[in-house]
C-alpha cells in the first residue's frame, strides 16, 4: 500500500500526490531541489501529532520518511524542501487566536502581511519582518528567525517570541516559553518524556556553560546552528526553550502555535539618502551614522540602483499606473545625480518619531554632521511617501534579478552574511575582488547598521562550468567573512546550503553539542533531514536544480 493510503487513515487533511504537486513542492527559493512523495496539509495540531506518531512509528520499516515544515516556501537556505513528506500549513493552520496592544497568538500558517493588517487595527507590530514581507508565513519567519530592515532597533524574531506550541518526536504537543529556576526544577523533577528533554537539555548546556557562551558569534545578528547561549543564563536563572526551536527550521520539532510580543508602530518616519562614490570611508561613516540613533540603516549598491532604472517598467505591474507615473517623476532628479559620477552605494538611513516636525529635525541634524564625508548627493525626504522609492529598490532588488535577467537565474549561495561594521571598509573590496574573481554578476545590498549584506549572484546554474564555481567560491567567502569575525548567516539560516559550512564556523565540541542537541530531541531523524547539523555537502551539491 502507497505512503498516501497509510496516511489517510489517520489525518483528515488533505494529501496531494499529483505530479503537479510534488514538483512545486519540490522548490523554495533556494537553487535546491528535493521531490516529495507527499505534500500534506493539516487541518489542526490533532493531524500533525498523529502523522509525527505515524513516521515515529514507522520509521524503522522505512527509512526514508521524514516531515519537512513549511508555511509560504520563499526560504532562501533550502529549508523547506524534504523528499519524504512536505507538510504544508498555509492552507487551514492560519488563525489568528487573539490581538491585543502587547500580543498576538496565531498559527504559523498565516502570512506575515494579513497579521500585520490586524496588528495595525491596535497600532502595533511585530518588527522582525523580512524583506520578503509580502510573502512571507509566520512559521518561517520563527523557523528561521527571520530578521530584516528594523532589527538594528529591535532585534530579530527570538525577541518578540515569547510562547511555542510545538509537537515533539513522541506524537504530543507542548507549551514552551521562558522558565524561573525554580519552575525548570519542577519541570527536570518530572518522570515522563518532557521531564526528561529538560533535564538532559539542561545537563548539556549548564556542564558546558562556558564554552557555549564564548562561542556566541559576535556579530548582532545570526541564524547558525542552535543557539545553545541563549536558552539558560545563570545570571538572571531564566531557562527558555524558545531560543532552541525559533531558527531551528523545524530540525527538532513542528511549531503549531505562536506568542509574539508586540510594539507600538512608530507614528512618523522619514529617509535620509547618502550617495557614496566611494567607500573608502566607510569604516568612518558607519559609527557617525549609528550615532544619531537611526531606526533603519540600509544600503544598494550600483548594480541594484542600474537594475531599477533598466527595469523601470516592471514596477508598473506592482505600483499601479498612478503610482507609478508618480515613481517616475520622483526619479528624474535621481537620474540627473547621476552625471556626477555613480555611486557604490546608497545609503538609506530611517528615522521615526511621534510627528513629521521631530523627524525633520533629526535627518537634518544627521544630514549636517555627515556632510563631513563629501557625499556625491545627499537628499532629505522626511516623509515615509517620498522616500518610497528608494525602499522599493532595497526591497525589490532579489525580485528584479529573478525575473528579468532571463539567460540567468538567481543563485543565493553568498547570501546572507555578516561582519563586524567596523571591518566593513576592509571586507568589501575583498568580497567584490572574489565575485570578479568568479566572474559572477551580483547585487549587494544589506543592513549597514547590522554589517549583514545579501549578495545575490546571478548565473546559468545549468551550466556544469557555473555550477563548478559554486563551493570554492562559498569557501573563500565563508573564510573572509570568519576572518573578520562575521557569520555565515544573519537571517536566511542553514538549510541545505550553509548547514554544510557550520564546521567553519564552530569548534569541534560546540558543533558535537549541537549535534547531540538533535540527536536528542530527534534521534531517528524524522524532522526535516539534511538541513542545519546533518547537513552534508555532497548531499546537497548533487541536488542544486538542473534546470529552471
Amino acid at each position: 500500500m502507497d505512503l498516501k493510503t497509510e496516511i489517510a487513515k489517520i489525518f483528515k487533511g488533505d494529501l496531494d500526490t499529483s505530479d503537479e504537486t510534488r514538483d512545486t513542492y519540490s522548490h523554495d527559493a533556494s537553487i535546491f531541489e528535493l521531490r516529495p512523495e507527499v505534500v500534506a496539509f493539516p487541518k489542526d495540531t490533532q493531524d500533525i501529532q498523529a502523522l509525527v506518531k505515524y513516521v515515529a512509528d514507522n520509521k524503522q520499516a522505512n527509512p526514508t520518511l521524514s516531515i519537512t515544515p513549511r508555511t509560504r516556501g520563499t526560504c532562501m537556505s533550502g529549508g523547506a524542501i524534504g523528499e519524504s513528506i512536505v507538510l504544508d500549513v498555509s492552507k487551514h493552520m492560519t488563525n489568528l487566536h487573539e490581538v491585543t496592544p502587547d500580543y498576538a497568538r496565531v498559527q504559523p500558517g498565516m502570512m506575515y502581511k494579513d497579521f500585520e493588517i490586524e496588528t495595525l487595527k491596535q497600532g502595533v507590530i511585530m518588527p522582525s519582518y523580512p524583506a520578503s514581507r509580502d510573502l512571507a508565513g509566520l512559521g518561517g519567519m520563527v523557523a528561521n528567525n527571520a530578521g530584516g530592515e528594523k532589527s538594528l532597533e529591535y532585534g530579530k524574531t527570538d525577541q518578540f517570541v515569547t510562547e511555542l506550541k510545538v509537537v515533539l518526536r513522541d506524537g504530543n504537543e507542548y507549551v514552551v516559553r521562558p522558565l524561573s529556576r525554580d519552575e525548570l526544577e519542577a519541570k527536570m523533577g518530572q518522570g515522563d518524556f518532557e521531564g526528561e528533554l529538560y533535564r538532559r537539555t539542561f545537563e548539556l548546556i549548564d556542564g558546558n556553560y562556558d564554552e557555549i557562551q564564548s562561542a556566541k558569534p559576535k556579530v548582532s545578528k545570526d541564524s547558525t546552528g542552535y543557539h545553545l547561549w541563549d536558552v539558560w543564563n545563570r545570571d538572571t536563572g531564566i531557562f527558555d526553550l524558545t531560543k532552541l526551536f525559533v531558527g531551528s527550521q523545524g530540525t527538532l520539532g513542528i511549531i503549531t502555535d505562536i506568542t509574539f510580543r508586540l510594539v507600538k508602530k512608530p507614528t512618523h518616519a522619514g529617509t535620509l539618502v547618502c550617495y557614496m562614490r566611494s567607500i573608502d570611508r566607510l569604516g568612518e561613516v558607519i559609527p557617525a551614522v549609528l550615532a544619531h540613533r537611526p531606526a533603519t540603516f540600509e544600503s544598494f549598491d550600483d548594480n541594484t540602483l542600474w537594475l531599477s532604472f533598466k527595469f523601470f517598467f516592471a514596477f508598473l505591474k506592482r505600483l499601479g499606473f498612478v503610482a507609478w507615473v508618480k515613481l517616475a517623476f520622483q526619479l528624474i532628479p535621481d537620474g540627473l545625480v547621476l552625471i556626477k559620477g555613480v555611486p557604490q552605494l546608497i545609503l538609506l538611513i530611517e528615522f521615526t518619531g511621534s510627528s513629521d516636525q521631530e523627524v525633520k529635525e533629526k535627518i537634518h541634524k544627521a544630514r549636517l554632521d555627515l556632510e563631513q564625508f563629501n557625499f556625491t548627493y545627499m537628499e532629505e525626504d522626511e516623509t515615509e511617501e517620498k522616500s518610497r522609492k528608494f525602499w522599493l529598490m532595497r526591497r525589490e532588488s532579489f525580485n528584479l534579478l529573478r525575473s528579468k535577467v532571463k539567460d540567468k537565474h538567481t543563485a543565493p549561495f553568498i547570501d546572507d552574511l555578516v561582519v563586524p561594521p567596523a571591518r566593513l571598509t576592509e571586507f568589501l573590496p575583498e568580497l567584490r575582488t572574489i565575485i570578479k574573481k568568479y566572474k559572477l554578476l551580483a547585487t549587494i545590498a544589506g543592513h549597514m547598521g547590522d554589517g549583514n549584506f545579501h549578495v545575490i549572484p546571478l548565473m546559468k546554474i545549468e551550466d556544469p562550468n557555473e555550477r563548478a564555481k559554486l563551493e570554492p567560491a562559498m569557501k573563500e567567502v565563508n573564510d573572509l567573512v570568519i576572518k573578520y569575525g562575521g557569520s555565515v548567516s544573519g537571517e536566511h539560516n542553514d538549510g541545505l546550503i550553509r548547514g554544510p559550512w557550520l564546521e567553519q564556523m564552530y569548534t569541534p565540541s560546540v558543533l558535537s553539542y549541537m549535534k547531540d542537541i538533535k540527536e536528542l530531541y530527534d534521534p531517528q531523524n524524522i524532522f526535516n533531514p539534511h538541513k542545519k547539523t546533518d547537513a552534508n555537502w555532497e548531499f546537497s551539491f548533487s541536488h542544486i536544480r538542473k534546470s529552471f
